[in-house]
């Protein structure tokens, strides 16, 4: 992925897309331009395709309705008409809209799957989709209306909406008509061609799309999550052996194995940890002594997922897929969302199971005759409620989750006259994952909060070097608790600290050798 400077950093070659580059694109608004090679393969792919028209040649979706209607033969007269007609018909988006991060990556992953070279799209019409991207307009796109197979039929249809001068955009935060936009950003709407519509429609980008800024907060929550449980042993006195390196070198997954080095080396040094070492508990309770095989078996899920969308990102995801090189035009399945429905799927569950372990953390902490702290973390118990009410909502985010995490994928609902008689529900997936993700963000940060306390009320006994810090990174922007006051800022900000990075900043590299961190 080519490095262009400012103006122009991401170069599409449709063989290497990265993740990271998703983000970049949709989150932090870098440019985007077709690379060379990527322009030649449209190119050829397209001359293909408009020969087939020419010589009104019987293919799917070009001189053919789609879907049930495939058998309609379409006379050459007609196949524009067939594509501006497709997009209108499909664009039928319900609900509220779509984050424009979200819609930026689909539109990016969409582009860079045409460069591929097997859609047979217009060139014109790829170069429009970049200068939505290049100009930040972004199209109206409800969320409701994909069944992640077909594609993302629904919130496809509303971005090639604008395509064609219709339907509604965002511009600085501001609704207004596309065609206005258009106009003011000197864009002129495109013509489409045969195959066009088909080819913005069909495809899994938006799956792929958000499942690549999934990916981005996943990996940061992992990290998280060791930092905060490594507070939590500092905070419960919990015994540092259960992260001793040997014992994961015996049953070496990945993610624990990383997972268990990280703890281990965040509460090195620590005076906490000296003070207990001969007290007569023999072991911690699951959600610490097992806190490396509960994160690190998340980790390695959210892996999968890294390994799908690798895959997807760079596919050809289109129906019919174009084959220029053999003058081949095939009708096939590409645009299925299976491989990512069960990919979300399983980080859905595994941040789920995140979250899970973090509240029991904090419930520890919160019940005085388990934590041998006062209770609700307060020493002023009765008169103060403390920290009391932080498990409540916890309790309420983990139930949300597990509600959430149940797998969209096992479900599938026919379409399209039983022609589409299996859908993988993959966007349900997606949007189920993400909401479960910023929901185990905070409660990462009820728990981060009641360390923090904890660890307070052990003073003078002081905390490991790195744990030392991530309690005074928490500190300068949350003081201690030493009587009731409202509590709902404070959760804002921990949640900021997390969702900013910070706290995952203090997470130490795996040692050499101690394998990888399902790729965090």
């Amino acid at each position: 992925m080519g490095n262009m400077g400012p103006a122009l950093s991401v170069t599409l070659d449709g063989q290497s897309l990265r993740p990271a580059d998703v983000v970049a694109v949709a989150r932090d608004g870098e440019r985007v331009m077709i690379g060379p090679a990527a322009k030649s393969r449209l190119a050829s792919a397209r001359a293909l395709v408009d020969r087939l028209v020419r010589e009104d040649r019987v293919v799917y979706g070009l001189t053919t309705g789609v879907g049930a209607l495939k058998n309609v033969r379409i006379p050459p007269a007609d196949t524009r008409q067939l594509q501006r007609n497709l997009m209108m018909s499909h664009a039928v988006g319900v609900g509220p809209p779509l984050p424009e991060e979200l819609v930026r990556a689909g539109i990016l992953v969409r582009v860079n799957q045409f460069c591929q070279g097997t859609s047979g799209v217009s060139p014109l019409v790829a170069q429009r989709l970049l200068d939505l991207l290049n100009h930040d307009i972004c199209p109206w796109v409800p969320q409701t209306g994909s069944l992640g197979a077909s594609g993302d039929l629904a919130p496809s249809a509303h971005v090639g909406l604008v395509l064609i001068g219709e339907g509604e955009v965002l511009v600085k935060g501001e609704r207004k008509p596309a065609a206005a936009a258009l106009q003011a950003a000197g864009i002129q709407p495109v013509e489409l061609q045969a195959k066009d519509a088909l080819s913005v429609l069909n495809g899994t980008h938006f799956m792929t799309g958000a499942g690549s800024l999934l990916l981005q907060d996943a990996r940061r929550l992992l990290l998280t999550a060791d930092v905060v449980a490594a507070l939590s042993v500092e905070a419960l006195r919990g015994s540092r052996t259960a992260f001793d390196p040997r014992i994961h070198a015996v049953r070496p997954h990945p993610g624990q194995v990383a997972s268990a080095s990280r703890i281990f080396a965040l509460t090195e040094g620590s005076g906490i940890a000296e003070s207990h070492v001969l007290c007569d508990r023999v072991q911690d309770a699951y959600s610490l002594r097992c806190a490396a095989q509960v994160h690190g078996a998340c980790a390695d899920a959210i892996d999968y997922l890294r390994r799908v969308l690798e895959v997807e990102l760079n596919a050809g995801t289109d129906n019919p897929l174009v084959f220029a090189a053999d003058e081949a035009v095939l009708s096939g399945g590409n645009f299925h969302g299976e491989p990512l429905a069960l990919a979300l799927d399983t980080a859905g569950i595994a941040l789920s199971e995140l979250g899970s372990i973090s509240e029991r953390r904090l419930f520890r902490m919160l019940t005085g005759f388990l934590s041998e702290l006062p209770p609700f973390l307060t020493r002023h118990s009765g008169l103060d409620s403390g920290y009391m009410l932080l498990q409540y909502t916890a309790a309420a985010l983990v139930t949300d989750n597990q509600l959430l995490a149940a797998p969209a994928s096992v479900h599938s609902l026919p379409t399209s006259a039983d022609q589409e008689d299996h859908n993988s529900m993959g966007w349900h997936s997606a949007q189920r994952a993400r909401q479960v993700a910023t929901n185990t963000q905070t409660i990462l940060a009820l728990e981060a909060l009641g360390a923090a306390q904890g660890i307070d009320l052990l003073a003078p006994l002081k905390p490991g070097h790195l744990t030392g810090a991530a309690h005074a990174a928490i500190r300068a922007q949350v003081p201690t608790l030493d009587h009731d006051r409202v509590l709902e800022p404070e959760i804002r900000t921990a949640a900021d600290l997390i969702r900013g990075g910070v706290l995952a900043a203090f997470s130490p590299p795996p040692l050499a050798g101690e394998g990888r961190v399902g790729a965090a």
